[in-house]
């Protein structure tokens, strides 16, 4: 098997996991404050194929991984009927945050994991241990990516359910009428990312707070490996 395809192996799942998890997160949070919708749709499962969505799950990361772009994708968001929460207005806000969250804890996770296989190791890795360590790496640098590039405070992501519930009242309308246009602007953000590589969209805007706070976690792994 070549290299190409290992490496294949063990991203697909790592981008699969951090997804369906991040769905389901929103949906149990959901239902912890009062909304059910996800429960009765049965979309509180880790069965990657209630979630998958052709394009943000297969055609994206796959387009991504082939033109050498940073990985990213998106599952069928899990239905949430915020009037059905207790308190519609933060609890819309708890929602959108246990995304990301669950995002960072599984990048935590991970950055454990490495710090513990990493413990009397005197050589570098090789063979199944070399892409354990490889793959544990990439856990945490996808996942990081995923809550941040979430957390933007553009509609449909999680960032904006967010921003939506710290305005004040009447600017949180206005604001909230820009989320059925939310997908045309993910399309015009992804087109811009392809279209205009020198604008370094990605580089500039969600890179660097991820390799600042990648750069925390390995900072944990090796104190853990050095224990």
């Amino acid at each position: 098997m070549s290299d190409t395809l290992i490496l294949a192996a063990i991203l697909i799942p790592i981008l699969v996991v951090s997804i369906v998890f991040h769905e389901v997160a929103h949906g149990w949070a959901a239902l912890a404050l009062g909304d059910t919708t996800a429960k009765e749709r049965r979309r509180l499962t880790l069965n990657p194929i209630r979630h998958a969505d052709p394009v943000g799950t297969v055609l994206v990361p796959g387009a991504l991984a082939l033109f050498g772009g940073p990985i990213f994708g998106w599952a069928k968001p899990v239905p949430v009927n915020k009037w059905r929460l207790r308190n519609p207005r933060y609890g819309m806000m708890a929602v959108a945050a246990a995304g990301p969250g669950t995002n960072f804890a599984l990048a935590l996770l991970a950055a454990i994991a490495l710090g513990l296989m990493g413990r009397g190791m005197t050589v570098a890795p090789t063979g199944a241990m070399e892409w354990a360590f490889l793959g544990l790496n990439y856990m945490i640098l996808i996942n990081l990516f995923l809550a941040l590039f979430n957390l933007l405070p553009i509609p449909p992501f999680d960032g904006s359910h967010i921003v939506e519930g710290l305005l004040p009242r009447q600017w949180a309308a206005a604001y909230e009428k820009l989320r059925p246009i939310g997908m045309v602007l993910l399309v015009l953000l992804i087109a811009a990312t392809w279209a205009f590589p020198q604008w370094g969209l990605i580089e500039k805007i969600i890179l660097p707070p991820v390799e600042w706070i990648r750069m925390h976690f390995m900072e944990l792994a090796l104190a853990i490996a050095q224990s």
